[in-house]
């Protein structure tokens, strides 16, 4: 059974930091390209990064550049996005997503995990 488990979410004031994991099972997560997407109440989903499958190539979205981070470790099947210096507005549900190497489609979502900034 295929599975995307995103965890590390929660509450933190702005300007603090989480760090996010997708922790991915089922398929060779070596093979597959993977993107965190978010989704703020009242509004459609956003794009936030992306990473290549072996990691050597990483995007941002303008809205988070400098600030967040992704990575992969995949003898561990494991995505990371480490968020600093965070905002209200980067209060979403955030997903991460695969798509085997070539392919154009996101074949697996995970459930997603909740961040919320405030003070």
């Amino acid at each position: 059974e295929v599975q995307l488990v995103e965890s590390g979410g929660g509450l933190v004031q702005p300007g603090g930091s989480l760090r996010l994991s997708c922790v991915a099972s089922g398929f060779t997560f070596g093979d597959y390209d993977m993107i965190w997407v978010r989704q703020a109440p009242g509004k459609g989903p956003e794009w936030v990064s992306s990473i290549n499958s072996n990691g050597g190539r990483t995007y941002y979205a303008d809205s988070v550049k400098g600030r967040f981070t992704i990575s992969r470790d995949n003898t561990k099947n494991t995505l990371y996005l480490q968020m600093n210096s965070l905002k209200p507005e980067d209060t979403a549900l955030y997903y991460c997503a695969a798509r085997r190497v070539g392919k154009i489609q996101y074949d697996y979502w995970g459930q997603g995990t909740q961040v919320t900034v405030s003070s």
